[in-house]
């Protein structure tokens, strides 16, 4: 039978074996980096148990980029724009600045020099945490596999940039008020892509939401939508994609001015099938490029940007007006459980946290209305 030992080395421990040889010769494999002598115990016994069985493979020096490109990513069973976002996090930043690393010599030390450079770069620490979730992940499965005994990648190894709190970003967030939204609708009234701009501000949808909107989910003599779907962008290109969760495919209903926009909006688009002719391309969505293929989400944003500008409003994002409309509602009296259900939050806890800021301001407002109907009684 194999044997080994474990030996106490550099404030850790190291597991010592035999490890079998074509030629008969003897040659020893350390491991090292093991927190506690159990764990390095752990780990000879299994190493042991493989010999043992003839199913002992030897460490490579296969290097970080073989291991994410060829062994990884491949393994992955992912949503086309999960993918997407993997690959081009492991292409952007990890492949070129850890990939010619050994896997088993990458260390805490080199990933958070990583993370340091891509703040110097100018990344967002939102951005820096995505690129430690891939790699926390990736290297979680070098350790599942046995390339490496430990993730060096672990929570109590690296720690990435701090995210500033929710409530704090939300104290910096900029909203239009109902009056605004309005002046932005006056403004657009005359836009080929008035309805989406109406039902953006009606609903509060996201971007891709509301650029995956299909025909076929929209009951206009109901006067509701159902989302079920959204544009995103792989490899460049739009793709319409199934929501990612059960709250975020939801019914909504809408005003009769938003009904008649997308009235309008309907018989439009047909007379451009028609002009268009065989050139047409029938993506089946509500809103699209004159010749009926997707939106690309980023230009979208780019014609919000541009037209909220021209109508001399506060600069705000487009996924900001998401955030107006929730809190119009919110400040309007709307329950908290309806607002939460129709921005497809997965609960009421989100929208609350999320929108503290606003319930704070209701609060007050509730304790000078209660106070007054007091005063008055006396």
């Amino acid at each position: 039978m194999a044997r080994g030992s474990v030996v106490a080395r550099n404030g850790g421990w190291t597991a010592i074996y035999d490890e079998p040889r074509p030629d008969g010769k003897r040659r020893q494999r350390w491991k090292s980096g093991f927190k506690s002598k159990k764990a390095a115990e752990s780990y000879l016994r299994e190493q042991l148990g493989k010999i043992d069985r003839n199913d002992y493979t030897a460490p490579t020096r296969i290097t970080v980029a073989t291991f994410l490109d060829e062994k990884w990513l491949p393994s992955l069973d992912l949503r086309p724009s999960t993918r997407d976002s993997y690959t081009r996090i492991v292409e952007g930043h990890l492949v070129p600045a850890l990939g010619g690393y050994q896997l088993a010599k990458l260390g805490p030390e080199r990933i958070g020099r990583l993370y340091r450079e891509l703040g110097e770069a100018g990344l967002s620490a939102k951005t820096i945490r995505n690129v430690h979730g891939v790699l926390r992940t990736a290297l979680g499965a070098a350790v599942a596999w046995d390339y490496i005994s430990r993730n060096p990648a672990d929570r109590d190894r690296i720690k990435p940039p701090k995210l500033r709190s929710v409530r704090a970003r939300n104290r910096d967030r900029v909203v239009w008020s109902p009056a605004e939204l309005g002046t932005f609708l006056a403004f657009v009234r005359d836009d080929p892509l008035f309805a989406a701009w109406r039902l953006l501000a009606t609903t509060g949808l996201r971007r891709g939401e509301l650029l995956g909107l299909r025909w076929a989910d929209v009951n206009l003599d109901a006067g509701s939508a159902t989302i079920r779907a959204a544009a995103v962008v792989v490899n460049y290109r739009v793709v319409i994609s199934e929501t990612k969760t059960e709250a975020g495919e939801r019914t909504l209903s809408l005003d009769a001015e938003t009904v008649s926009a997308l009235r309008t909006h309907h018989d439009r688009q047909a007379f451009e099938r028609i002009v268009i002719g065989p050139r047409w391309v029938d993506s089946r969505l509500v809103f699209t490029r004159p010749d009926g293929s997707p939106i690309h989400p980023q230009r979208f944003s780019s014609w919000f940007e541009q037209r909220a500008k021209a109508a001399g409003l506060p600069r705000i994002r487009l996924h900001d007006v998401r955030h107006s409309y929730i809190t119009a509602g919110l400040l309007a009296g709307v329950p908290m459980k309806v607002m939460s259900e129709r921005a497809g939050h997965a609960n009421q806890a989100i929208t609350a946290d999320l929108y503290s800021h606003v319930l704070a301001e209701m609060d007050a407002s509730a304790a000078e209305k209660v106070a007054a109907v007091i005063d008055g009684a006396g």
